[in-house]
């Protein structure tokens, strides 16, 4: 299977694709100079959360313009949603914390402590928790939604990178020093099911087509996989570029994407029987290895900034390396079709 899977990628990297027909639309300033790590799109409240250094700094969708931020925080990563309670969850890895904010005022109305390093977070509605990853803890830390306390915490015995729900009680996560993906029941707070990611190295990004049952795990040997939810079985395998860190799947246009560090976006649409093409990569800027995705105008807002040149020795001592920031150069991506 593994060899298969390494053929039809090598097949599909010499073969002409198809345009992915999503291009630059417009470019949106936004205010600070921090790094920063995921956004998410909410598509019926209009408003998108993107995670600046130490602050949630909220766009409205319709009028591309700056609302407000949630701040002061610390160093956070992820952003989850509860419109029925009308709460967000901010996974303030910095604070070892998960830090809870009013949707509608953007008000903080309290602080749950989790673990150290909490960074991809997700809420699971059908037991009505907010689940927190932490790689440097290994674990997973569950909170009652309506509550606002810590209902309970799990050992995933590896290293949880990022997440994806069902919606109704599995939580999917993949562990990138372990290349496996995990299936938890939420509700028990267990694990399910472990799955094998070889020849997957790294996996960074994870997104689902919940009605197809299909999981996307971006990984950094340049490969997506797609999972099968119900059995963790491998159904192909997809090309993209380097430095992945997020994905999205949307089931309005059936095209699932990954982002890539390396200044790529890299789209695959899917066919009538279920399976997905791969489309020709999308040139970004190199760094914008998150996104969001707004699923009713279908546009990707990717965070981006400029940066000054790294020296050749850092280069060549540390492909981790990160360049300085041009001060007054964040800001928002947006893709789009016309």
């Amino acid at each position: 299977m593994r060899r298969s899977l390494l053929i039809g990628t090598l097949l599909l990297l010499c073969s002409p694709l198809l345009a992915a027909g999503y291009h630059l639309m417009r470019t949106l300033p936004l205010a600070g100079d921090k790094g920063w790590d995921y956004a998410i799109a909410d598509s019926a409240g209009r408003r998108l959360y993107v995670t600046h250094g130490d602050r949630v700094m909220v766009v409205d969708l319709d009028s591309d313009t700056l609302v407000g931020q949630v701040a002061p925080l610390q160093g956070i990563h992820g952003v989850a949603l509860n419109p029925a309670l009308g709460r967000g969850y901010i996974s303030d890895g910095k604070a070892g914390a998960v830090v809870v904010f009013d949707l509608k005022t953007l008000a903080i109305i309290k602080s749950i402590k989790a673990k150290p390093g909490v960074d991809a977070i997700a809420f699971e509605p059908a037991s009505g928790q907010v689940v927190a990853f932490s790689g440097e803890a290994g674990a997973a830390v569950f909170i009652d939604a309506a509550k606002g306390e810590v209902a309970g915490t799990l050992d995933l015995g590896g290293k949880p990178e990022f997440c994806a729900v069902d919606g109704k009680g599995t939580v999917y996560v993949n562990l990138e020093d372990k290349a496996e993906l995990l299936a938890i029941d939420a509700q028990a707070r267990k694990v399910l099911s472990r799955s094998s990611l070889a020849p997957g190295q790294e996996p960074s990004s994870l997104s689902m087509d919940v009605e197809g049952g299909t999981l996307f795990v971006g990984c950094h040997n340049r490969m997506a996989l797609l999972m099968d939810a119900a059995s963790g079985k491998m159904k192909a395998s997809l090309p993209i570029g380097a430095k992945v860190d997020a994905s999205a799947y949307d089931p309005g246009t059936g095209m699932v994407f990954h982002s890539c560090g390396d200044g790529t976006l890299w789209a695959a649409v899917k066919g009538e029987k279920g399976n997905f093409s791969p489309l020709a990569p999308v040139h970004t800027q190199p760094g914008s290895r998150t996104m969001a995705l707004d699923l009713k105008t279908h546009l990707l807002f990717l965070p981006a900034a400029d940066f000054e040149p790294l020296p050749l020795s850092a280069t060549a001592k540390d492909e981790h390396s990160r360049p300085k920031m041009i001060p007054g150069s964040f800001k928002l991506l947006v893709f789009g079709k016309d």
